[in-house]
């Protein structure tokens, strides 16, 4: 903000930070009215709230609670609220102990070790409380622990839909869940997928099935302040990664209800990403995060995330999930851009009114409008000296070119690829993806070729 030496521009000065304040604040209000049209009281959330933990696994009928979470030294103190809460309510410990998370990423062998937790304590409910990673991987053992008879092995429910018919083959149930987030990013409290990697191919894989939904979610905004920086940035562009991929391939019905969910989320984002930068402490930046991140996991319960997220999934070993989404999306949005030029107006105001974009989108069109929302993009990730380009990535070799078109072809991660608002076969992979990982490694955007 510039100095002033004049009464007038201080007062015109403080009248726009009211303003903008207003605005946050009238955004963070419709988000609260899509999260609740989206959960309803099955979702407690705000300052506060880890108190109704324990109110929730009563309403399933739980008495005895697995409790799964790692208690690191920023996650001790919440894991504790939780277990004083379940005491409240006359709800025990099963094992009489609190189960480990997962690391990150929801490796193989921790989803297997939480099964088998499961299945020698025998709880009547699950617990999660973690980021993405642990509740994902709670989910996936859930899943294993419950199936497990029938077919142990996890490769057997990778892809959309598998879940829900092998119970119903079986009789099998799966256990109620209470999931308690503690990271505004992935929203796997809220959704239908478990992340799961196979950490010896360096690969990630997805389970896809509504009935894996957590039955009832806690989220704490406030307790996001202790967490690391990283997490908190990789969390925040996950969100964002969610709100701006199923927009983008948003069409039919529910075009209307994802473009809301993104004009929001995605405002709430590129507003709150620096400021929580700037001040870790603070409430307002916190809140904003907690809520966009929450409608970004509610739109891709409605849509569906493409290609960035699919080729996030073949650089597990090399970066976290939200880095790899925000160096890989400003591509994609140059692939997709004649397909989607009002979408891109759209978000490309949004980054404009932040300052992330100099030039007219009114005067642009097709290609060059995309690269220019791109670059906004770009110049979010440099304000808070993100990765841009693959090269930038750590370990990053051209076998992850490699590993990311493999995986693009694989039928258990087709819908990736049909989630696109310029969809793929698996056989024209090669031709299109491959430029535009090329163009991500290098950052030049002429190596994309548009359909």
């Amino acid at each position: 903000m510039p100095k002033c030496e004049h009464g007038d521009d201080i007062q015109i000065l403080k009248s726009m930070k009211g303003l903008w304040r207003v605005r946050i604040e009238e955004l963070k209000n419709r988000a609260r009215a899509l999260i609740h049209g989206f959960r309803g009281d099955r979702y407690a959330y705000g300052d506060g709230v880890l108190d109704r933990v324990g109110a929730h696994v009563g309403e399933l009928g739980g008495h005895r609670a697995l409790v799964i979470a790692n208690r690191s030294a920023w996650l001790k103190p919440i894991v504790d609220k939780v277990v004083s809460s379940l005491g409240k309510y006359g709800i025990d410990l099963a094992g009489g102990r609190i189960t480990p998370g997962s690391r990150p990423n929801s490796l193989t062998d921790d989803v297997y070790r939480m099964s088998l937790y499961m299945l020698l304590f025998q709880p009547d409910c699950i617990v999660a409380v973690g980021g993405g990673s642990t509740i994902d991987a709670a989910k996936a053992a859930n899943v294993a622990a419950c199936l497990g008879h029938d077919d142990p092995e996890l490769e057997s429910y990778y892809g959309m839909g598998l879940v829900g018919p092998a119970l119903a083959r079986t009789g099998a149930r799966l256990l109620p869940m209470v999931a308690v987030q503690t990271a505004s990013g992935s929203g796997a409290h809220l959704t239908k997928y478990s992340n799961v990697t196979d950490a010896w191919a360096g690969q990630k894989k997805l389970i896809v099935d509504e009935i894996i939904t957590p039955d009832r979610a806690v989220f704490d905004y406030s307790v996001t302040r202790s967490a690391p920086s990283d997490v908190t940035l990789d969390g925040a562009f996950d969100g964002l990664a969610h709100c701006l991929e199923v927009f983008f391939g948003a069409k039919g019905a529910n075009l209307g209800l994802l473009q809301e969910i993104a004009e929001v989320g995605i405002e709430l984002l590129v507003s709150g990403i620096p400021a929580v930068i700037a001040d870790p402490d603070a409430h307002e930046p916190r809140e904003a995060l907690g809520l966009a991140t929450d409608l970004g996991a509610y739109a891709i319960m409605v849509g569906g995330t493409n290609g960035p997220h699919l080729n996030s999934f073949s650089l597990v070993d090399v970066t976290s999930h939200g880095r790899a989404c925000a160096v890989m999306n400003p591509y994609y949005a140059v692939f997709f851009a004649p397909a989607i030029e009002g979408k891109l107006r759209l978000v490309g105001d949004i980054f404009r009114r932040y300052g992330y974009i100099a030039e007219n989108l009114d005067a642009l069109s097709g290609r060059e409008l995309g690269m220019a929302v791109a670059e906004g993009m770009i110049n979010l990730s440099r304000k808070i000296a993100f990765p841009t380009r693959l090269s930038e990535l750590p370990g990053f070799t051209d076998e992850h070119v490699s590993r990311a078109l493999s995986a693009a072809k694989n039928p258990q991660l087709e819908s990736k690829l049909q989630n696109m608002p310029v969809p793929l076969a698996a056989s024209q992979v090669d031709k299109y993806m491959g430029p535009i990982l090329e163009a991500a490694k290098s950052g030049d955007f002429s190596l994309i070729v548009n359909m």
